[in-house]
């Protein structure tokens, strides 16, 4: 199988990082993660990227052009995928369409409910029985692409914020692999 060049872009801890470096291993998985880019230069997943020896970039998004920036660096190290992990920044249409290929993310909630950010504790503010995490393409809407995978658990009683976040991370940490494999699938 030959694997699709893939940079995952990630803000902070890295837990979906970290996953994906541990699939990527497995010679059926589709893609080689060869980069990693992050907004911040103090994101715990860099700390995977150096542990695996794999390229990062940390990219200043304050900049004007930082965008352009990423662009170029991605056509430098031939790159035909993106998985957004946890990036806090939002991708412009521009840089969508001039990158031209996939570009998949990972979201904390059962989308089309609860795009954006502080998903839990809007999740408990609204008395949700159920919830999880949504696989989906990106488009120039927020979290609103097309869906590849969605997994779901119901919410307890005693659950936090906290308890939320674990649960719904161990299902991201089935769902994203799982979503890529099916994109590549279907090719």
């Amino acid at each position: 199988m030959v694997k699709k060049n893939a940079c995952v872009f990630i803000s902070g801890q890295g837990s979906n990082l970290k996953n994906l470096i541990n699939r990527s291993r497995d010679n059926n998985f589709p893609i080689k993660i060869r980069l990693i880019i992050s907004d911040k230069k103090n994101a715990h997943g860099i700390i995977y990227a150096k542990k695996n020896a794999i390229p990062y970039k940390v990219i200043n998004t304050n900049l004007k052009y930082y965008e352009t920036l990423i662009l170029q660096i991605l056509k430098k190290n031939k790159i035909s995928f993106i998985c957004l992990a946890g990036y806090m920044k939002i991708i412009s249409s521009n840089f969508i369409k001039k990158f031209g290929k996939k570009i998949i993310n990972i979201h904390p909630s059962l989308l089309p409910k609860f795009k954006g950010l502080n998903t839990f504790s809007r999740i408990l503010k609204n008395k949700e029985k159920k919830t999880g995490c949504t696989v989906h393409f990106v488009t120039d809407k927020l979290d609103s692409g097309k869906i590849i995978t969605q997994k779901s658990f119901f919410i307890s009683l005693n659950d936090s914020e906290l308890t939320i976040q674990k649960k719904t991370q161990r299902l991201e940490h089935q769902a994203f692999p799982e979503s890529i494999i099916k994109i590549f699938r279907n090719n």
